[in-house]
């Protein structure tokens, strides 16, 4: 759980995270503060947590990106999600997700978002992520619905091998760019999302659709460093 001046909703967040069923032996929430300054450190800090969770701090503020990295080099368990504190996502839609991992159907999963009327936040938010949605395929020759999802699922050695380098949200089209020049197909699954509004915190702007595009063509055509083939290890 990446997390960057969340103070009014990261309680809840995390809350959540630890209510939810997903089906397996046992959880860890890793919360990876990026340099917040509104209390959110000092929030974590002093929280009476559930000994599931771990809280790390970054000295300064990164970008998402960063968080993720950060939080990625920590991880031990079998399989990895991100989800943000933002409350967008819900993390009862992760089990979804598991799925067909645990079933051996899938290598990676995404959470695909519907965009209906009240998930929406606006108009250029919603072409804004068709439009780099589209490019990822193009370049790619994939099908995807929704490259820049929060809700992304796979083995934690698959997600810790992609070498991400990204630091802000061009990590999400990062993730996407690496798995699919490695071969990996992507499983989507339809999730429950809720666009905040500017006014309640939210952070992406168009420039960061620039960044994005820019990302999917560096990893298209960079140099791709080997992805471990997992093949039995995704058994149940």
């Amino acid at each position: 759980m990446p997390v960057y001046d969340e103070v009014a909703t990261v309680e809840r967040a995390i809350a959540g995270v630890l209510a939810t069923d997903y089906g397996v032996e046992s959880v860890e929430l890793i919360v990876v503060d990026d340099g917040s300054t509104d209390g959110t450190q000092e929030l974590l800090d002093t929280g009476d947590w559930d000994g599931r969770v771990r809280v790390l701090h970054r000295s300064r503020n990164g970008g998402k990106g960063a968080a993720i990295r950060t939080g990625l080099l920590e991880a031990r368990g079998r399989y990895c999600a991100i989800i943000d504190a933002d409350l967008e996502y819900t993390p009862a839609d992760i089990p979804r997700l598991l799925e067909p991992l645990r079933t051996g159907q899938a290598e990676a999963v995404f959470g695909s978002r519907g965009f209906e009327s009240h998930s929406s936040y606006g108009f250029w938010y919603v072409m804004g992520n068709k439009a780099v949605t589209l490019v990822a395929n193009v370049l790619y020759n994939s099908w995807l619905k929704d490259v820049m999802s929060c809700h992304k699922v796979m083995p934690t050695a698959l997600f810790q091998s992609l070498e991400l380098r990204e630091s802000g949200f061009g990590i999400e089209p990062e993730i996407t760019a690496r798995l699919l020049r490695a071969g990996v197909r992507i499983y989507e699954v339809p999730i429950t999302y809720r666009a905040r509004s500017r006014a309640e915190g939210k952070k992406l702007h168009g420039i960061d659709a620039l960044r994005v595009i820019w990302t999917l063509a560096r990893c298209r055509f960079g140099r791709q460093a080997a992805v471990p083939k997992l093949g039995g290890a995704l058994d149940s």
